[in-house]
């Protein structure tokens, strides 16, 4: 059995994460059981709730726990198995976590799941075609419930979430406007996922700057609004809302650290009757199919042109998360491990 690099949390971040919270260990892989695969991974997904679940504190799922493998999802290849249910050279996805190999009981439920890299490549099922997709669908269908000619904002709209949000909007015939950092991945969501506008809030110092651009790009106000972010670029957009709006809150990255993240116009959700939904989309596992098949539609007809962020090697797995967190990353941030 191959020896095994994993990164394990070792100890919880001190205000923002750092590097030396990870630990990077080898181990022998164990002989499979009955009913047992091997499956080597060949990209790592980076995601930001992750930064989430290395706090000991309270969270929508459990913390990380303390000297265990990296959580995170994972797309590989079956390389041994002794059930019969996979064969050798299966492509799968799963929750394999941050390391090279993992054995999976391939007799558990949902653990792993086989897919066709025919019509979409085997990275994009940890985005696009993806938790990331199917979080940006179940947003924007559920909570949000737009209609044709309604327009619709997105912060982070270069993410992962974010660009399949943009797809997924205009296929409804809504007016898209994405909120990014920095004019050339405000250039992408326009010229590439198809954005009628995209505003870079680096530009802007305040909320009322923002806001006032956002005027601009959103003349009859914004009707839906998915939020990923949080602190100034909420405020910003809450400005805009027009009566009976709907935000849906899938993440607030601004308070990933630890620190409270205030909402400075809480009255305008009274004063606009706004609905306002948090949501994990783990717990809404009944609307992957259908979601996951209209993400790889909109992928196999260049509909939805998804951006990656490749790392190199298990050893970038840290450095690349880090820079994930503070947006340095294009588009999905994956680490390649073959």
């Amino acid at each position: 059995m191959p020896q095994n690099k994993q990164f394990l949390l070792d100890n919880r971040p001190q205000g923002e994460a750092v590097a030396s919270n990870f630990k990077l260990v080898t181990t022998e892989t164990p002989a499979l059981q009955e009913g047992e695969v091997l499956v080597r991974h060949h990209f790592l997904s980076l995601d930001p709730y992750m930064r989430g679940r290395m706090n000991d504190a309270k969270n929508y799922a459990a913390p990380q726990p303390l000297g265990q493998v990296m959580q995170g999802g994972t797309a590989g290849e079956v390389v041994e198995s002794r059930s019969p249910k996979y064969q050798v050279g299966d492509k799968v996805i799963g929750m394999g976590g941050w390391q090279q190999y993992s054995v999976v009981n391939a007799e558990q439920r949902g653990v792993l799941n086989k897919v066709d890299t025919t019509r979409v490549p085997l990275s994009y099922y940890l985005g696009a075609v993806g938790m990331p997709g199917v979080t940006a669908w179940y947003g924007l269908t559920k909570i949000i419930e737009p209609k044709a000619g309604e327009t619709l904002v997105v912060s982070a709209a270069t993410g992962a979430v974010g660009s399949a949000f943009g797809a997924l909007a205009k296929a409804r015939g809504c007016r898209a406007v994405g909120i990014a950092g920095g004019p050339e991945k405000c250039k992408y969501a326009v010229d590439e996922l198809g954005f009628d506008a995209c505003l870079d809030y680096k530009q802007h110092k305040d909320a009322g700057s923002l806001s006032a651009a956002l005027k601009e790009a959103c003349p009859d106000g914004v009707d839906g609004y998915f939020e990923n972010v949080g602190g100034m670029v909420m405020d910003a957009v809450m400005l805009r809302m027009n009566a009976f709006g709907r935000i849906a809150v899938c993440g607030m990255i601004a308070g990933y650290n630890g620190k409270p993240v205030p909402m400075s116009y809480p009255q305008l959700l009274l004063t606009n009757r706004i609905k306002l939904q948090g949501f994990i989309v783990s717990e809404h596992m009944e609307v992957w199919p259908e979601a996951l098949k209209e993400l790889s539609d909109l992928v196999a007809s260049g509909k939805l042109r998804p951006r990656e962020t490749i790392a190199q090697g298990i050893e970038s797995a840290p450095e690349a998360f880090l820079g994930l967190l503070k947006g340095r990353n294009f588009g999905k941030q994956v680490v390649k491990l073959i």
